[in-house]
């Protein structure tokens, strides 16, 4: 079923002052959500089940709400990456504006309680007030698919990664015999023979040890030939979808599809580079006080973007010439490795922006 034959598209409020402010705090089997209007004042408040049937119960209700008290609809989703991407996607295919709210902060909980229906009042309190004006990400094209294929990798990546180191201590702690024969092997060496090996009996600790290390060597082998298939999609789709920012120096597969999904499937909702790069990170913090005037690395935003970012900056410190000369000539003014750095992420946030905004295609 099509999620946008959930309800008939409801008027956008990108030309409505919003008149019903919607808040919904997100679980797994149920959502709670709460209406209220310009002033504040509560209108109603609802529990649905998180299926298509609740969707419909909500987009009615909303429905319902903006007959008696205007025009103009926001919603405002705790947790639209998680429990709640399925009702965001629904109010998107919709025509409904959703905006991601951010849980409540400590200092609110604990004057007001913790409590679904406190949580999602607190949600349209957000909206109400302005202070939730990032747009939510929707999920229905390239972005979307990169993320569930990097994150499949990524998660065999670090499969593999504690085989390796499995399969090391297990030499090391194997008998004498065995790890003699095998200590002065290199990994992938360690994998190739096991893995073609026969599979012994166990009858004794040396053929334990052996058995262990062949069903080591298989779940490398298969993890490796799981990372390398995916490996060829990202690298074929971020091809199709950006071919300039792949062209970019330092940019790969990885790098360049974590910087497509922190980007989204709507990146028009990023309105400059400066705020892309806060996004990723790396946007300069101000941490000025009295009469000195500086700047420090942000630590927040996006850490999955900032990630490519700083390894781009490390491949372009060591083959770009126009980023060795930069970083020479900084470093002659007396900045550190890391401000250099810092500056470097920001540069190429922007340049990436820029990439993404004049080289995006069609989805595929």
């Amino acid at each position: 079923m099509a999620l946008s034959t959930l309800a008939p598209p409801l008027q956008s409020t990108q030309t409505l002052e919003p008149a019903v402010f919607i808040g919904v705090d997100t679980h797994r089997d149920f959502h709670v959500a709460v209406a209220l209007n310009r002033q504040g004042a509560l209108l109603g408040e609802m529990h649905l089940p998180a299926r298509i049937v609740g969707y419909e119960a909500l987009l009615d209700w909303a429905s319902e709400l903006i007959d008696t008290h205007g025009s103009g609809l926001l919603f405002g989703i705790e947790g639209t990456g998680s429990y709640g991407a399925g009702l965001c996607h629904a109010l998107q295919e919709a025509g409904c504006e959703v905006r991601e709210v951010n849980r409540p902060n400590r200092q609110a909980r604990r004057q007001r309680g913790k409590d679904d229906s406190i949580d999602a009042e607190l949600a349209a309190r957000a909206l109400v007030a302005g202070t939730a004006t990032a747009v939510a990400k929707t999920r229905n094209g390239e972005a979307e698919m990169l993320r569930i294929l990097k994150g499949t990798r990524d998660s065999a990546v670090r499969c593999r990664t504690r085989a390796i180191t499995q399969l090391k201590a297990l030499v090391i702690s194997a008998p004498a015999e065995l790890r003699e024969s095998l200590e002065h092997l290199a990994t992938a060496d360690l994998v190739l023979q096991f893995s073609l090996a026969e599979t012994p009996d166990v009858t004794c600790p040396y053929t334990a040890a052996s058995r262990a290390l062949q069903a080591l060597a298989a779940r490398i082998h298969h993890l490796e030939q799981e990372i390398a298939g995916l490996g060829q999609e990202l690298d074929r789709l971020t091809h199709l979808v950006a071919p300039d920012l792949r062209a970019a120096q330092g940019i790969g597969a990885d790098n360049a599809a974590a910087l497509l999904i922190a980007a989204g499937d709507n990146p028009e909702r990023l309105r400059s580079e400066a705020a892309f790069a806060a996004l990723c990170g790396a946007a300069p913090v101000p941490a000025s006080s009295g009469n000195r005037n500086r700047h420090r690395l942000n630590r927040g935003g996006n850490r999955q973007a900032n990630c490519p970012l700083f390894r781009i900056a490390l491949s372009r410190l060591r083959w770009d010439p126009r980023t060795k000369a930069y970083a020479e000539k900084r470093t002659a003014d007396g900045k550190s490795k890391r401000e250099i750095l810092r500056c470097l992420k920001w540069f190429i946030a922007r340049e990436v922006f820029r990439l993404l905004a004049a080289n995006r295609v069609q989805p595929v």
